[in-house]
């Protein structure tokens, strides 16, 4: 299983929210690129980035994506705000492995099949999770569709890989929802990166246990909870 490090930007900081709230900002650091460079120091082959602002319409840091993307320290997945085929392709040209596509992906199917057709293997499907129920628009609206569902009907898309976070776990550091995970394991074609609640090296040996293929980690490697060395060296693929 491959251990990534998430960058989520906000108001130009890195930051990490409890809950997935915004008014729970436990973690703010400056100089997204100088942790970007530190994390592939540390050992981790990929980076997750999400713009926080783009995703829930409140600004952009793209800005800060371009210059992370292109100083190149390790291969990253990015997303938060990712609308058009436009945005896609710029990720891509700027140099993101893949592009993690959300809210316009779960709420326009067409579109996401669109996207996914012409760049297959380019694009990963994010399903933000509270209690089994999907979520977009940076967890403020409920899309009323179990996770499964969703991966039913992407089933035949050359996708990536599936990210499911489990927004109800995410930035406590009690465990992720295992049982969420396994049963997406099960139903899910693709490699499936696991997110939320992760607070020990335990955690993620019961993903990898689980069949999981990669892992989102945050707050755990920010508040020092878990030593980022030992986490890439057990966790490197």
């Amino acid at each position: 299983m491959l251990a990534i490090p998430a960058i989520d930007l906000r108001e130009g900081h890195v930051v990490q929210l409890v809950g997935g709230a915004y008014d729970r900002e436990q973690v703010r650091l400056h100089d997204p690129v100088r942790i970007a460079r530190q994390w592939a120091m540390a050992g981790f082959s990929r980076l997750h980035i999400v713009d926080l602002d783009a995703a829930t319409g409140r600004g952009s840091n793209r800005d800060l994506v371009t210059q992370i993307l292109w100083e190149g320290a390790a291969p990253c997945q990015v997303g938060g705000g990712v609308r058009t085929e436009e945005d896609v392709r710029t990720l891509l040209d700027d140099g993101a492995a893949c592009v993690v596509l959300g809210t316009r992906a779960l709420e326009d199917p067409d579109w996401l099949e669109r996207v996914a057709l012409a760049n297959p293997g380019r694009c990963m499907l994010a399903a933000d999770v509270r209690e089994r129920m999907v979520t977009t628009r940076g967890w403020a609206k409920t899309l009323g569709r179990d996770v499964l569902s969703v991966v039913e009907d992407v089933a035949a898309l050359p996708l990536a890989g599936l990210l499911v976070t489990a927004v109800h776990r995410e930035g406590r550091m009690q465990g992720t929802d295992l049982p969420l995970m396994e049963d997406v394991v099960d139903a899910s074609p693709f490699p499936v990166f696991a997110s939320g609640g992760i607070g020990s090296l335990a955690d993620l040996r019961a993903l990898e246990d689980r069949g999981v293929a990669a892992a989102v980690i945050g707050m755990a490697i920010y508040t020092g909870a878990i030593d980022p060395r030992v986490l890439a060296e057990e966790f490197p693929q």
